[in-house]
């Protein structure tokens, strides 16, 4: 398979991938031929990006960090938790079952012990093949990529725990924010804004006092948007005031909203999300926190078409765990951009006087460009 702009598919391809509805349904199955009409939809739900067929890349597989049975219950902990608080705001039960935070830690048992079981586990781009609710899939994101970071970290099954379901948990604040500031399709005014910097105290008190929730955990929703140089909210809190799990939630939270899909702009991909937060590395964010998420980071998905410095145009078919920014490609064309009449694979890792240059929508572009050098 191969990750190709919706833009560049046309009628006719066929999926590599199923496409699934935030309560896992099956919308495409994987082999359904795609029409006009499927590829307007997708586009119209938000797809900027798809898994199509390639018969040069029937081996290539995208390594999953967690099954789709964990992905399944974990949205629907976060659907189940944020729909009861937005229906019940600033709501103190007058009995004690916790079975919102049941479901929590149930959600986030399930992605650490998948985890803990992916060796190597990577950040991957986890949008691409759902229609799904921005701020639950988000949360899911959120929690996942940061738990792949806290056990780079080194944290202890019980510190991971706090922490994921910090990381799960840390827009929770969001359901008490008007939907009409929540989903404006345009940049909030300065008044609306502030009205949207609430959701972390917000967060904050409907967590602290939550049976089975600890108090930490209501810490990260506080703390996610505070910055090293005291430019974040709500406290302006500055360096070592700002919890560690915070700070961490607060790179991968900015990482997933720059890569996914929102009604006033299109996703980045991860090598231009990445750029943009070393922009503010060692004033936003702990310059040593995002080392280590670059180095956990697949910042070539796999199916990308690049353009590499050699002149070959490429797709990405394997990650190296090791060296993340050096991936596995397959070789499509030749130095002069000729198609190769049999494809080969050359590990970046290994080959180091190659780099990838350019990431390109597909081979028609690659030769344009190169027709432009030439």
């Amino acid at each position: 398979m191969r990750m190709m702009p919706i833009s560049q598919c046309q009628p006719g391809m066929r999926l590599a991938k199923s496409i699934f509805s935030d309560e896992g349904i099956v919308l495409l199955a994987e082999g359904v031929e795609l029409t006009g009409a499927f590829i307007r939809r997708l586009h119209e739900h938000g797809f900027r990006y798809l898994y199509v067929q390639d018969p040069r890349f029937d081996d290539v597989r995208i390594p999953e960090p967690i099954s789709e049975a964990t992905r399944r219950k974990a949205l629907n902990a976060v659907r189940n938790a944020f729909r009861e608080f937005a229906e019940q705001p600033g709501r103190r039960r007058a009995y004690s079952y916790p079975y919102i935070a049941r479901d929590i830690r149930e959600a986030v048992d399930m992605i650490i012990d998948d985890l803990y079981r992916s060796e190597d586990a990577m950040i991957m781009l986890m949008n691409l093949q759902t229609v799904d609710h921005y701020l639950y899939t988000h949360s899911v994101n959120v929690c996942v990529y940061g738990t792949i970071l806290g056990i780079a970290r080194g944290y202890t099954r019980e510190e991971l725990f706090t922490f994921s379901m910090g990381a799960l948990l840390h827009d929770i604040g969001k359901t008490q924010i008007s939907m009409d500031v929540l989903l404006k399709p345009g940049k909030l005014t300065k008044e609306e804004f502030e009205v949207m910097k609430r959701h972390t105290e917000r967060g904050f008190y409907l967590l602290k006092d939550e049976p089975g929730i600890p108090l930490l955990a209501a810490h990260c929703a506080l703390q996610h948007h505070e910055r090293l140089d005291g430019s974040g909210y709500p406290r302006g809190l500055r360096g070592d005031e700002i919890h560690e799990y915070a700070k961490l939630i607060g790179i991968v939270d900015s990482y997933d909203a720059m890569t996914s899909y929102r009604v006033y702009r299109d996703p980045m991909l991860p090598h231009e999300a990445v750029e943009h937060l070393y922009a503010g590395s060692g004033t936003l964010y702990d310059t040593e926190l995002l080392q280590l998420f670059r180095d956990k980071v697949a910042i070539y998905p796999i199916g990308l078409t690049v353009q590499l410095s050699s002149g070959h145009t490429a797709v990405v078919v394997d990650i190296n765990a090791k060296c993340a920014h050096r991936p596995v490609v397959r070789l499509l064309t030749d130095e002069e951009g000729k198609p190769l009449r049999e494809p080969w694979d050359l590990d970046l890792s290994k080959q180091l006087n190659v780099t990838v240059t350019k990431v390109l929508f597909d081979e028609e572009e690659a030769e344009r460009k190169n027709s432009v050098l030439v």
